[in-house]
């Protein structure tokens, strides 16, 4: 406590020019996201805070003539899992992008691991220059349409609320629950709401009846949004709706045009899902700024979504501006309108100067052992992937919309696809077979289906990422290469898979929870490049990640049509229905 007053008073004196402070800017452009304007000063740091803006001298300086300063930016939602890396390795590639702190909701491993997972995403987070906050995740499993790793009710929540970087309750997908009054949902919410804390939502084509019971059931945020209108109905509503760029869902340049100075201040930005590949080429929340100019916003503006907004959003205290009090998470641009990255610091201390880390990493000796999730029915065969379709008329298919979450229900007449006895795999008209295999139980359970928009010409992919519950997706032209995909995933614990011919053409081993790995991020970019060589090879110019699209195939609550290991499900009555009928 006296150390704490001791600093607070060296940093008074800083302020008050008493004192010289330990690191001072000159000259340097500010970004002021109070007011979406910038000017001139010098900017003056002491024990990893802002401590004054004005005319400064400092025990240490730089001359930041003809360049900016603007704060640290904030994922406002992402799940770590999504990269396949660790926290250990994703921060690294983050804070070379400017992004300094991230609103994490870690459901994917806790579907397979449950509170075990949140844990290990809580202690692989410390230590690291880079704040990893925490909103536990509400929907474990996603909904009862499917069988997941584990099951978290409010009684296995509360305890983790213990934990410092835990700020709230991540979104709420199961919207029927929230609606219908269940007793544990609604408990959750009371939780949260009860210690001060946020509540995320997930309101994907919600009417207005349940956008408003959400947010009487003090849901705050959605990430969900997929048209302009509904950005306005949200924001009119004093949500704050966090658009999206990620690996797979891209909603930023549909909704961008939306935001003004007159409505700014309720909008952020996040990535949601992406991996680690496409985060290192092509940036993150950075990647939004440069999206969200190019679309014609004013950049102060769009800096003022990506830091001061979320900040405020999730209750961070002294984070998001480069104001006096603030801490000291600030990016240095050689350029403001391309937002070109000269350097990136972390509370006061260099971490990045010109794309390269400026840290004293320490290696760590201790290899884990994780135990492979990944429990195969010992009878799978050919045959589990078998479709009748005896006295069956029509065809119930998923159709992919590229680069959505969503997905169109087609249907086509079985004998006009000379399928009258069998449903197999069709190459000419892009039909192709989808399977889910529960991976967590040994139940048996296998769902089938048919999908359109994959275009692959030959061989199988199949992975253990599966939106949320992560039981085992495989799609192919043919039951044999699925087959071989199936139990090269289980030989390896758990990853992604391109197979053709019964030969593994490429392959990247997740070995925790099948989900991610402790791998360099460097050697999982190389493996994702192998991954994307071998799938050329079966679906040519593809132009969009299947690896992420199929991935989401399996996520109930995003219209129109999924699969899960229970089957063929219809979002927009929220049930099962045949493949063939």
């Amino acid at each position: 406590m006296k150390e704490k007053l001791m600093e607070l008073k060296t940093r008074i004196k800083c302020a008050s020019n008493q004192q010289k402070a330990s690191f001072v800017i000159k000259n340097i452009t500010v970004i002021d996201v109070f007011q979406n304007d910038r000017f001139m000063a010098d900017v003056a740091i002491e024990a990893g805070y802002i401590v004054g803006i004005g005319s400064y001298e400092g025990i240490n300086e730089i001359d930041g003539t003809n360049k900016y300063i603007c704060p640290g930016l904030i994922d406002a939602h992402a799940h770590i899992e999504s990269s396949l890396v660790s926290p250990k390795e994703y921060y690294k590639e983050a804070l070379k992008h400017g992004i300094t702190s991230m609103i994490t909701d870690p459901h994917e491993i806790a579907n397979v691991l449950g509170v075990k997972g949140i844990e290990l995403m809580l202690n692989l987070s410390k230590n690291i220059p880079f704040d990893m906050y925490v909103m536990l995740p509400s929907c474990v499993p996603a909904t009862t349409f499917e069988n997941s790793g584990a099951t978290l009710l409010a009684a296995d929540l509360n305890p983790l609320y213990c934990y410092e970087k835990v700020i709230g309750l991540a979104e709420v997908m199961n919207f029927p629950a929230v609606l219908n009054g269940d007793d544990d949902m609604l408990q959750k919410l009371v939780d949260a709401t009860t210690k001060g804390y946020r509540i995320d939502g997930h309101g994907a084509s919600f009417d207005l009846n349940q956008l408003n019971a959400y947010i009487t059931a003090g849901i705050l945020t959605d990430h969900e949004c997929h048209t302009a209108e509904e950005v306005i109905e949200r924001l009119r509503r004093g949500m704050y709706v966090l658009m999206r760029e990620g690996s797979v869902a891209k909603n930023l340049k549909d909704l961008i045009q939306v935001a003004s100075i007159s409505n700014s201040r309720r909008i952020c930005f996040c990535t949601d899902d992406k991996h680690i590949d496409d985060l290192i080429r092509e940036g993150s929340i950075d990647q939004a700024i440069k999206i969200a100019v190019n679309s014609g916003l004013k950049i102060e503006t769009a800096i003022q979504m990506s830091t001061l907004n979320t900040a405020e959003c999730y209750q961070l205290k002294n984070k998001g501006a480069i104001a006096p009090g603030f801490i000291a998470d600030f990016i240095i641009l050689d350029e403001l309108e391309t937002f070109k990255i000269n350097s990136v610091y972390k509370n006061g201390k260099c971490v990045v100067r010109q794309g390269q880390l400026q840290l004293d990493e320490e290696r760590e000796n201790k290899r884990f052992i994780f135990e492979n999730t990944v429990h195969l029915p010992e009878n799978l065969s050919e045959k589990s992937f078998e479709i009748q379709a005896s006295n069956c008329q029509k065809l119930n298919v998923i159709e992919i919309i590229p680069n959505k979450l969503e997905t169109i229900h087609r249907q086509y007449e079985l004998k006009a696809l000379n399928m009258t006895n069998d449903v197999r795999s069709c190459i000419e008209e892009d039909l192709l077979k989808v399977a889910v295999i529960e991976r967590h139980h040994l139940t048996g359970n296998i769902g089938l289906g048919m999908l359109k928009g994959l275009k692959l010409q030959k061989g199988a992919i199949a992975t253990t990422i599966s939106h949320d519950s992560h039981n085992l997706i495989v799609c192919g032209t043919n039951d044999a290469d699925m087959l071989e995909a199936a139990k090269q995933l289980k030989n390896i614990g758990g990853g992604i898979v391109v197979v053709n011919e019964g030969k593994v053409l490429a392959q990247i081993a997740l070995e925790i929870a099948g989900l991610i790995t402790a791998r360099p991020a460097h050697e999982v970019v190389s493996e994702l490049s192998l991954l994307h060589e071998a799938l050329e090879q079966l679906s040519p110019n593809l132009g969009f990640n299947p690896f992420l699209t199929l991935s989401f195939l399996t996520l109930p609550v995003i219209p129109s049509i999924k699969l899960t290991d229970k089957g063929l499900f219809d979002v927009t009555i929220f049930d099962f229905i045949p493949v063939t009928e």
